[in-house]
């Protein structure tokens, strides 16, 4: 029965409108309207960006992704020895291959060898680049020679590296190329090194430590020059890291070039410095003798000659002659001490010792010393005994092997000191020095006879090479058994054999070790009337100078004069 209540009409002051609640829902639809333009603005704006502003960069950015640029190394310039034989080369880059670097391989023929003359090449590091004055620049990932004739030629070995774009698709497979630009080879370069000759010298002294250098009198050219231990330049172009760690790691320094930057003392080689010192200052003459009575007293020094420290034996009155073929050291004492310490420097100096000779490698300058010298770095006076170490090429004197080589090579080509010459036809450099021709051929004439009968250089006594044009005068036709009898009755026959003489010093250079040999000198040209080859030969800590480094010499003589034939 509840019944539903009455309606009333209202009035108007009854109604009640809640307008807060309208102004809050206004300003949230606003809102929402800002964020969602806001939102269309920011995507209008990104993609504006993207399609208009970098538009070309993107374009580019795809196209270098389906597009690859290769680097087509260069071809180093081909190294060859003066009869055109290959020592070092490239092999062509193989342009059909998709590494971001085409290498262009080096191969070094020969390389123990040639090891310390030829030198390696190496990545270019930091330095390298910012220091780079070859015009042409370099690329990360550049090699260039890091020592011996590869860094010193290596603006004109080097190439100009190319560059092929080619398009790849998304594998990386190569679809086709687009464009090649070449790559421009370096410039090759012709040695003045023979390289039969620079065999020859390595075979003799390959398990010694030792240098050669052969020269051509008359220019400085460089025949050979070999420096033993040795180590293999392909090693480092391979990037042999164990094979580079021993040589790094050796005590023996195969890296180390003793023909140039090895220094020392020269022994009784540099009694010829003095002969040239006292000739030229008027001190001695040809008719100056000294008796040899097999000890001079120095203070409470006694300075003794060899001869007579070894076999108890003197040698009476001795001239400059016999003093050179000899190397009496009781001569050269006096004649040092006449001479004096200043005018044998100079001296020494004029023909090359003591200083770097320009050949471009890695080389020392070695010492000749004085009292200034001595007063100066050793804050002592210079004595009578410093004189006479002096005058036998001993106490602080040192030299390099080329030094030495020089020095010889100036006194066969009377009295012209030549700039060594590592390039075949370059124009050589020689100075003609200030020395009389009379004095030069008592020198001469002394050099001549220590490689003679009664001299010290007693392995080229009488010697002779084969005379290869009668030899096969009376071999031709001949095979087995005959051939090899008629040759060894050939070696019996006086008409087979040339006689050859040699003009030379030997010299024998005591070291500071105690227990340690003394180093082996041995420095000859010849023909001796006629020179066309200068030999010197360095072996370290080995005994003899005629014993040792003697013999080695007559090899590589034979080599050239026999082969000449």
């Amino acid at each position: 029965m509840n019944r539903l209540p009455f309606f009333h009409k209202a009035k108007i002051t009854d109604l009640n409108f809640r307008t807060a609640a309208i102004a809050d829902s206004r300003r949230w639809l606003i809102g929402m309207a800002v964020v969602v333009v806001a939102i269309f603005l920011v995507l209008f704006l990104r993609l504006f960006q993207l399609t208009i502003v970098k538009h070309a960069y993107f374009q580019q950015t795809a196209e270098d992704n389906h597009n690859r640029a290769l680097i087509i190394e260069a071809q180093r310039g081909r190294i060859t020895d003066r009869k055109g034989f290959v020592i070092a080369q490239n092999t062509p880059p193989d342009l059909h291959a998709l590494e971001a670097r085409i290498p262009s391989s080096r191969t070094y023929y020969d390389g123990m060898i040639m090891g310390n003359l030829i030198g390696y090449r190496q990545i270019a590091d930091a330095a390298d680049m910012e220091n780079n004055d070859c015009r042409i620049p370099l690329q990360l990932g550049d090699k260039i020679g890091k020592k011996g004739v590869e860094a010193l030629y290596d603006c004109r070995l080097r190439g100009r590296n190319g560059k092929k774009l080619v398009e790849v698709n998304a594998q990386g497979k190569l679809l086709h190329s687009i464009t090649v630009e070449p790559a421009q080879p370096g410039s090759n370069i012709q040695l003045a090194i023979d390289l039969e000759l620079e065999k020859a010298a390595y075979e003799q002294i390959k398990d010694k430590r030792a240098a050669v250098v052969v020269l051509d009198p008359p220019t400085g050219a460089v025949l050979a020059m070999v420096s033993t231990p040795s180590f293999d330049p392909q090693d480092f172009e391979n990037g042999a890291a164990e094979a580079v760690q021993s040589y790094l790691n050796d005590p023996a320094q195969p890296l180390f070039n003793r023909a140039t930057a090895g220094t020392y003392p020269p022994g009784s080689i540099f009694k010829l410095m003095v002969a040239i010192a006292g000739l030229e200052e008027k001190k001695i003459d040809a008719a100056t003798q000294f008796e040899d009575k097999g000890i001079l007293q120095a203070g409470p020094l006694k300075f003794g000659n060899w001869y007579f420290l070894q076999y108890g034996k003197t040698e009476g009155m001795v001239d400059l002659v016999k003093a050179i073929q000899r190397s009496n050291d009781i001569f050269f004492y006096q004649a040092g001490e006449a001479a004096g310490p200043d005018a044998i420097k100079k001296w020494a100096l004029r023909f090359g010792l003591g200083k770097k000779t320009g050949i471009g490698l890695e080389e020392a300058e070695g010492l000749v010393p004085s009292p200034f010298w001595k007063q100066e770095t050793l804050k002592d006076r210079w004595y009578l005994g410093d004189s006479y170490n002096l005058a036998i090429g001993q106490g602080y004197t040192l030299v390099t092997p080329l030094q030495i080589a020089l020095a010889t090579a100036a006194f066969a080509n009377n009295g012209y000191l030549c700039q060594p010459q590592l390039l075949k036809n370059q124009p050589s450099r020689c100075e003609k020095l200030p020395v009389s021709g009379t004095n030069l051929s008592l020198i001469q004439e002394g050099m001549r006879r220590a490689c003679a009968t009664g001299g010290t250089g007693w392995p080229l006594f009488d010697y002779k090479i084969k005379n290869l044009e009668f030899r096969s005068s009376q071999t031709r036709g001949l095979t087995g058994e005959k051939l090899a009898s008629v040759e060894a009755a050939l070696d019996k026959n006086p008409q087979a054999w040339e006689a050859l003489p040699v003009a030379c010093k030997t010299g024998t250079a005591e070291t500071h070790g105690q227990d340690s040999n003394p180093h082996a000198w041995f420095t000859a040209y010849a023909p001796a009337d006629n020179p066309q080859i200068v030999v010197t030969v360095l072996v370290e800590n080995a005994g003899q100078g005629s014993d040792v480094a003697a013999p080695i010499a007559k090899q590589i003589l034979t080599t050239y004069f026999e082969r000449s034939q």
